[in-house]
């Protein structure tokens, strides 16, 4: 229960900082974000059980 206020309050602190800042910015910014989150998934989906060894999962 405290981790999921603690995340809301960081939640809140973004979108409040999104908010003063310009558009322009928070769409580039948005757009790497989606952009760095895209190439993490890929990794994972297509690196998982190459190159670490054994895995127990």
């Amino acid at each position: 229960m405290l981790f999921l206020v603690a995340a809301l309050m960081l939640l809140g602190v973004a979108l409040g900082t999104v908010a003063h800042a310009p558009l322009s910015f928070s769409v580039v910014a948005g757009a790497v974000i989606a952009v760095w989150l895209g190439v993490f998934a890929l990794r994972e989906r297509h690196g998982h059980g190459r190159g670490r060894g054994s895995s127990a999962h």
